[in-house]
This record gives C-alpha cells, structure tokens and sequence, in this order.
C-alpha cells in the first residue's frame, strides 16, 4: 500500500534524500513547515492524514489513522491558508515532470552551467519546486535551509544561477549576481531588472505556469468570458496540474480547465495580466477598485516601506479602500491626503484611500502573500 510520508524536517540535503527515497519505494511526499507552531502542525496533519512522519533526525514514526495515495501520486502540498483552511493539493509524479521539463526550457537551462539555489520554505510549491527540477533534469542544487540575503549571495558568487524568490526577498539581494530569478508569491513590484522573470501559477498549477504573461510549453490559458482583452476569471489547463485535492474533490471544470478564482485579461499579443484575486476585489459606491493598482502606487510614495489594501465595510459607500501603511520613519509616516493625491493622479479618484492606518509589519504567509483577512486585526 502507497503511503504519504510526512517530512518534518528543515530544508537540506537529508530533506532531499528524504524525499527521493520515499519516492522509490513509492510513497508521496507532504513536506512539513517547520516553523508551524503546535496546534496548527496537528491540525494540519488530521486535515492530510500522512501515514508517517519523518523527522530531522531521520527517524520514523509511523501514523495509525493514515490515508494511503494512489499509484503515480509524488507530492501533496499545503496551501498557504491565505483565504481559509489549507488544502492537500495532490500532483502526480507526470505533472511534477511537465513543471520541471516546462521551466527549464523556458529558462533555456544548461545542466553543464546553472546551478539551482533552494532558499524558499519548501513546505510551499514556490520552494519545492526548486527540488524537483534539479531532480528531473538532474541540474546542480544548492539547498538553504532559510532565506538569508548574506548566503544567498555567497551562493551566487560561488556558482549559483538560478533562484526563485518572492519580491521582499529580491529587494534584499543584488540580483545582479544570478543569470535568472523566477518570482512569484504576489503581484510583482514595477522596474524589474532584466533577469528577473515574473512567474504566475499556484499550489495546484505545481508552481508557476505562465512566465512574463507567456504560459509555459503545453500550458492553455483563457479568460472565462472568452473575449479578448475584456476582464474575467483566469482558467488554466496543462499537464502539470494537481490529480486532485487531499479530500478527493477536483476543483478543474469541463474540459480540464482549473478555476484560479484570479481576475485577468489577455492582450492582443496573448500575454496574460493579472488584476488581482477576485474575492479582494472592492466595491466602493458600485465602482471596483482591485488593491494592486492601488498598492503598487502608494509604494511609490517617499514614504512607504510597505503597503496593503482592503475594503471594509461602510455604511455609506458599501466598502471603504483602506490603506494599511508600514513606514520607512514611524516618527512621519505618510498622511492621509497625500496618499488620496497621488491615487487620484493616476488611478480612478474612487480607488484613493479613505483610511490609512499605520502598523509596524504587514501579515503575511511564508510565502510572501498578504492575509487581507487578518489586516483589520491590527488596528489600535
């Protein structure tokens, strides 16, 4: 009987092996976070249901309540839990290939020449898929066992080409020193330099699938209106796919097509834009406001080190557009009205902030997104 194999350990050479190993004898991998505090590690393991647990030690444990995975099963990951719960997302052994062979042609990867850098957690698609592709393609890996800006780039100078990184984490590097960065976890900050590649994909895509608005080899992508250039849900179709969720449940559609619950549209040249999850979307007086557009103004602001932005409710207008600021000088920090002027300078005047409040850090998952959910928590 196949197994799923928990792997509670932090990311490394062992985590790696771990992973292979369990993976010839035919069992699924689920990588743990470690950083998971109790409660939300115990919670996470009765939700998945792994039938073992390897830890750092390399001991196993074995688990009586355990679901076994069918045959060509290879991972199931976790969703961030940015919206809700997390999900097992369940990719097969096929479609963690297709991901890996469709990334390093898009890259034009050299197994002779690039060496891969592993910095992200790997309990999320972002970071495991860093592993996979050194497997599959058998490209040179180095593995972190956390992101540190001073290794990351001692990485790079002595070898290292390839990364992927979320935006927070680019800004803290020269990235300068690698030939390509793939980045992904949330909308991409503007003035990008040259090698950075802007990816678009999710846990149950197996990593990101469309490359700078192009999908990869064997990736579809349409917009459920069908129209080109007018707005609608972001469907996706490709080989590297989930099988299915952890539960049993298939969230694709007709025809294979999976639902991103992402608003976007495509160009006249195909390239894919991304306004932003449709269920952030804020609609203050009947007009819509997608928080992006708005964030990535106000981070052009002198004063902005950091910036989320949310509707919440208004008796007057329905939801309000607020903005949550952390500042480069908590002694002045921004106003109000200047945020309102320089939105309504570029932006529609019914996507300027009507409330700006000041924290120290932004929730965030570990894989760079913003919990919007959790935002109205921190006010006072």
């Amino acid at each position: 009987m196949r197994s799923l194999v928990a792997l509670d350990m932090p990311a490394g050479t062992a985590f790696l092996q771990s992973m292979i190993s369990a993976w010839e004898a035919g069992d699924a991998v689920l990588p743990l976070d470690p950083r998971l505090p109790a409660p939300a590690r115990k919670a996470l393991l009765e939700r998945l249901r792994p039938g073992s647990i390897v830890d750092r030690a390399g001991d196993t444990t074995r688990l009586h309540d355990g679901i076994p995975v069918d045959s060509g099963d290879a991972l199931v990951v976790a969703t961030s839990g940015s919206t809700g719960d997390p999900k097992g997302v369940v990719l097969t052994h096929e479609a963690v290939r297709a991901s890996a062979l469709a990334t390093s042609t898009r890259l034009g990867v050299d197994t002779h020449q690039d060496q891969w850098l592993a910095c992200l957690p790997l309990a999320h698609v972002g970071g495991l898929s860093v592993l996979t592709r050194s497997i599959h393609t058998g490209t040179p890996i180095v593995i972190h066992d956390r992101f540190d800006p001073v290794r990351v780039e001692a990485a790079a100078r002595a070898g290292a080409t390839l990364v992927s990184l979320v935006p927070t984490a680019l800004h803290r590097i020269h990235s300068d020193l690698f030939r390509s960065i793939l980045l992904g976890g949330t909308v991409p900050p503007e003035g990008l330099p040259p090698n950075v590649v802007t990816t678009y994909g999710m846990t149950e895509t197996g990593s990101g699938v469309v490359y700078d608005g192009l999908p990869l080899d064997g990736v579809q992508v349409k917009i459920g209106d069908g129209t080109t250039g007018s707005s609608g849900e972001v469907l996706l179709r490709g080989p590297m796919l989930l099988r299915c969720y952890r539960d049993g449940t298939d969230p694709r559609i007709g025809g294979g097509w999976l639902p991103t619950g992402d608003s976007g549209r495509l160009g006249s040249d195909g390239r894919l834009e991304v306004d932003g999850r449709m269920a952030e979307m804020i609609v203050t007086g009947g007009e819509k406001v997608w928080p992006a557009a708005v964030e990535a103004v106000l981070m052009r602001h002198r004063s902005v080190r950091d910036v989320a932005v949310s509707g919440r409710y208004d008796p007057e207008w329905g939801q309000r557009v607020v903005a949550t600021i952390v500042p480069l000088d908590h002694d002045h920090p921004p106003r109000l009205d200047e945020l309102v002027d320089i939105v309504r300078a570029e932006l529609a005047p019914w996507a300027a902030p009507k409330q700006l409040d000041i924290v120290a850090s932004l929730p965030r998952t570990s894989s760079g997104k913003i919990r919007r959910q959790a935002l109205g928590d921190l006010r006072g």
